[in-house]
């Protein structure tokens, strides 16, 4: 009768499945507890900064004023979108994007770049104050306040 196994192999190829199972073990050992999510966490909430290029602190009933801003980021989260509000406490004016519609105080509204002009247009004849807040999708707010005197013509 013929013998199934090789008697002179069988160590070795015994010994080498074991080894590379015992490899294939440790390597998926260490991947699947490498990867536990209280461990890895990905920062997506950076801080930024509103800056504001100087304006006229003047205008007169009728006249618009532009209001140039930027968002100045620490690091960048491509998924982080940036929303703007307002609120006039004083006169009465409007606030829009270029020739957009005016904004609704308190409302938000999208801001489509990090660098972007708002119009603001008087509508009074008295000194106008308001205060812009931008934010962003992760519950940060900067806010930038405007006082502009009125100039009777």
């Amino acid at each position: 009768m013929k013998s199934i196994f090789n008697y002179k192999n069988f160590g070795y190829t015994v010994h080498f499945k074991y080894l590379w199972l015992f490899f294939a073990v440790m390597l998926s050992a260490s991947l699947f507890s490498s990867c536990e999510k209280e461990d890895l966490k990905i920062q997506k909430d950076f801080p930024f900064e509103v800056s504001v290029m100087p304006i006229p602190q003047a205008i007169a009933n009728g006249d618009t004023v532009e209001i140039r801003l930027a968002i100045q980021r620490t690091d960048k989260y491509s998924g982080t979108q940036y929303f703007i509000r307002y609120f006039q406490y004083d006169g009465l004016g409007l606030l829009r994007f270029g020739q957009q519609h005016a904004f609704v105080p308190n409302n938000l509204y999208s801001i489509p770049a990090e660098q972007f002009r708002l119009y603001y247009t008087s509508q009074s004849f008295v000194t106008q104050s308001f205060t812009v807040w931008v934010s962003d999708t992760f519950g940060n707010e900067r806010q930038v306040n405007f006082q502009l005197n009125s100039i009777n013509r």
